[in-house]
């Protein structure tokens, strides 16, 4: 075991575009051991249709050969960070630290609010994650996961006749950092909602069962413990992560989570019940039967995994330094094979999902601090995924 040393989707084809991007090949990661951590996956569509914020073909085209990037959904954003579809085929988008939440239909991009009272924007924080409820052809909700000075917390809103109502609160007191906030929201198939955080950068966060920091937390509607949880009084459902961006359901409803490593490795980890993934004690595989050790690993130049989704037997891994795209083999509970896609090409990578057109909408994150941003970016890549 090694010691940290530091902090730190036949379906139908969008056809009406000018030009094809070929994507960049890659190869597979090591498969290096050090110490684990959490990474996570987001759900397949039940049932493709045409999607009303991307253009489709006339005639359906077989999925062959790698991902391309085949149009552009939005430009000119601002650090865009959570992003759920709704049951018409449009989107909501979040902006990190400008606080707007967006709803593009078609090619039409508008602010539909702004979280301004909640959300402090400064590192890592802000208004980050973006969930849309399972039954919100009902309820019409959308949960949030957005930064104060104090704390991080989830907010609930209702989206209706174009306008988000204003938040309410249901789960406070995440600690909050400059860094390590993590921040990704996702229902699984049980109707829970699954929340990642990170630790902040307080390394011994991640092991304390009493903190909220460095876990992946599961809770009701309400903001509850989810009944099933590990501890029946707790939102806690894993422990011992640095900083979890990503999280996926497969085709059978496992969840998977992509995480942030240290100096040595970046990690893809299956996520289960009550499991605790190391962090600090370990990073990357090797963490012995006290640990669960992760499925795929990267060196940090190669990933600083955000965003993860799944479709047709993949595990798709947006990268912010590594600047690309990862997809991921998954055959049961084993995940393998990762090739990469996009190098360098478009710069860093925050966000992916599945969209009901069943292509794959991929953020930039080149004005986050951190990146070099062309004159279009921030942007939302319309790819398909090829065979």
């Amino acid at each position: 075991m090694r010691r940290s040393s530091a902090l730190s989707s036949s379906l139908l084809l969008a056809a009406l575009v000018a030009a094809l991007l070929s994507g960049c090949g890659g190869g597979s990661s090591p498969s290096g051991t050090g110490t684990p951590t959490g990474r996570t996956t987001s759900s397949a569509p039940s049932g493709p249709t045409p999607s009303a914020s991307e253009p489709t073909a006339a005639t359906p085209t077989p999925r062959s050969g790698p991902p391309k990037v085949i149009g552009t959904v939005a430009d000119h954003l601002s650090v865009p960070w959570g992003l759920g579809f709704l049951p018409d085929g449009s989107a909501l988008v979040t902006e990190r630290d400008s606080g707007r939440v967006l709803h593009i239909v078609g090619r039409k991009v508008s602010t539909v609010g702004r979280i301004d009272a909640t959300t402090y924007g400064g590192g890592e924080s802000g208004l980050l994650g973006l969930a849309v409820s399972p039954d919100f052809s009902h309820d019409q909700r959308i949960f949030l996961y957005a930064s104060t000075p104090r704390d991080n917390r989830v907010l609930r809103l209702t989206f209706r006749d174009g306008r988000l109502s204003r938040p309410t609160p249901i789960l406070t007191g995440i600690p909050q950092g400059f860094r390590h906030d993590g921040g990704r929201l996702a229902f699984g198939p049980d109707g829970r909602l699954y929340v990642s955080t990170g630790e902040t950068g307080q390394e011994s966060l991640a092991q304390d069962r009493g903190s909220l920091a460095g876990k992946i937390l599961r809770i009701t509607q309400d903001g509850r413990p989810a009944p099933g949880n590990p501890d029946p009084g707790s939102p806690v459902w894993t422990l011992g992560h640095r900083n979890v961006q990503g999280l996926a359901f497969d085709a059978d409803g496992k969840l998977w989570a992509s995480e942030f490593g240290d100096h040595a490795w970046d990690e893809l980890n299956l996520i289960a019940r009550g499991h605790n993934y190391g962090w600090p004690r370990v990073e990357g595989k090797g963490g012995g039967s006290r640990y669960r050790d992760p499925q795929v690993v990267w060196p940090t130049s190669e990933a600083s995994p955000s965003g993860l989704a799944f479709l047709d037997g993949h595990l798709w891994l947006a990268s912010l330094r590594g600047e690309r795209l990862w997809r991921v083999d998954v055959h049961g509970r084993k995940a393998s094979h990762p090739v990469a896609f996009f190098v360098g090409k478009y710069g860093r990578m925050r966000t992916v999902a599945v969209s009901p057109g069943g292509n794959l909408w991929v953020t930039t994150s080149n004005r986050d601090g951190r990146g070099d941003p062309k004159t279009q970016d921030d942007r939302i890549l319309l790819v398909s995924p090829g065979g």
